[in-house]
């Protein structure tokens, strides 16, 4: 006999677990299916256990700057096994509260892998042997996604590092070469730069985060180089040669001309690939592009009673974004009508150092599209916070819709600027024109003076500049 349930959750990521939770709370019965750790990628492997990372080379750093500070600190150093316990500790931590959180909301989790069985129907197995048979009307697929190979150079767990490895390591490096400047591979970088390793990145766009502003790509790259990384780009690594405890890569740059770096170890941090394998897709009308299931505005697939939300139905891959799908997908199963997701609403983090973050429209972006554009800057060295903090370096950018006063994007570069974009995220969300952020009383001294400085700039304005 099958379980019955209203919702079929597959995948226990930040997509999946916020679904079942938002099920609970609209009265409906509710399974999770999670085959590995509650939390996904994301609380496991990927963004909270980074930050840990992150938190102890800033640390780091500012002990070695402490003398600016009027500190004095002799012989500051790191236990590489501590710096990655804390890490996994914290991680640990946040997926017992998503284990009390389905608990809590009285969602029933199921330990194993799930596929389609039939027409409302999903199988649970683990290590090949059956774990349960489930039957719901609405079954929300939440897989997620897995690190991109390179073919030719793929993770061997020791001289190779995919995002796992990398954050475990036993011994660090001496020198490290990572394949890939999203944030994936420039958080990374910046960890193991902070931590005194020599590293070089190889990108094959003309510049660093290339999906960000160019202005703001070219200000965090020459931070980062300031800080000794070296950077390559419109350079491909075309293969590698392993020896006993290094690795060299044969790398074909921008001009066309060819260079050897032999490194310690290689991190490959080139995207992801959705997981749409062996969820039983093939008898279904759930319709497959690019490797990403294909949905509507509520996240429906072309199958009745079939959902996809989170990273394996494409970018951007971001947690923030699953969960938000999570909201709107399980109220439109309720019947209500939640608005759908603009994609030009979801802000975008890096939380190298300096942190980047933003959201709307590129400057490129924005002519691209016809707009006539009113545009604001403000560098953090006109901030009285900022210069306080020892964080002089970085500058916020505001783009405007020369007509309407309409926020159309907003760029920021420096310190704990991915806590301040949100927030010009609500004030997107919100249609917020250039008068609404004018009028608004900004504390002082706080680094969110720097927002308001933007866009009083963009309309010739700034009173700090």
């Amino acid at each position: 006999m099958a379980d019955n349930f209203d919702v079929v959750v597959i995948g226990g990521g930040p997509g999946g677990y916020v679904a079942a939770i938002r099920a609970s709370q609209l009265g409906m019965k509710v399974a999770l299916v999670e085959r590995e750790n509650l939390g996904g990628i994301c609380l496991n492997w990927g963004c909270i256990p980074t930050k840990a990372l992150l938190r102890s080379a800033e640390i780091y750093h500012n002990i070695q700057h402490a003398e600016a500070f009027g500190i004095s600190v002799k012989g500051a150093t790191f236990d590489l096994a501590k710096v990655v316990a804390r890490s996994r500790g914290v991680s640990e931590q946040m997926k017992k509260g998503i284990g009390f959180l389905m608990k809590k909301h009285k969602v029933t989790v199921f330990d194993g892998a799930a596929a389609l069985a039939g027409r409302s129907k999903v199988s649970v197995t683990k290590d090949k042997k059956s774990v349960a048979e489930l039957e719901a009307k609405h079954i929300v697929l939440a897989t997620g996604a897995r690190a991109r190979q390179l073919p030719g150079i793929e993770g061997d767990g020791k001289l190779i590092w995919t995002y796992r490895d990398a954050m475990v390591p036993t011994e660090m490096p001496k020198s490290l070469l990572v394949i890939g400047s999203g944030a994936i591979g420039i958080e990374f970088a910046s960890f193991y730069q902070t931590m005194g390793v020599d590293v070089t990145v190889v990108e094959m766009m003309d510049r660093v985060l290339p999906v960000e502003d160019e202005e703001i790509s070219k200000f965090a790259q020459k931070s980062f180089e300031k800080d000794g990384m070296k950077i390559k780009t419109g350079a491909v690594v075309k293969s590698v040669t392993k020896g006993k405890n290094n690795i060299t890569a044969h790398i074909e740059l921008k001009d066309g001309k060819k260079e050897d770096l032999t490194v310690d170890r290689i991190i490959v941090a080139i995207g992801i690939v959705a997981n749409t394998e062996g969820l039983g897709l093939e008898g279904t009308k759930v319709k497959i592009e690019r490797g990403h299931i294909v949905v509507n505005d509520v996240l429906a697939t072309n199958e009745p009673g079939i959902y996809a939300i989170g990273d394996v139905t494409g970018a951007p891959w971001l947690a923030h974004k699953a969960s938000h799908e999570a909201i709107i997908c399980i109220e439109a199963i309720a019947g209500q009508h939640p608005h759908p997701m603009k994609r030009e609403n979801i802000p975008g983090c890096t939380y190298c150092r300096p942190q980047v973050a933003s959201v709307g429209l590129t400057e490129k972006a924005a002519k691209e599209k016809g707009y006539e554009l009113k545009i604001g800057r403000f560098p953090f060295m006109g901030n009285g916070k900022a210069v306080a903090l020892g964080e002089p370096e970085g500058l916020v950018k505001t783009i405007f819709d020369a007509k309407t006063g309409e926020l159309l994007g907003a760029h920021l570069v420096g310190a704990e600027v991915t806590e301040l974009v949100q927030g010009f995220v609500i004030g997107k969300t919100m249609e917020a024109v250039e008068a609404d952020f004018m009028h608004t009383i900004f504390p002082h001294p706080t680094l969110s003076e720097m927002m308001h400085e933007s866009v009083l700039d963009a309309y010739g304005r700034a009173l700090h500049i």
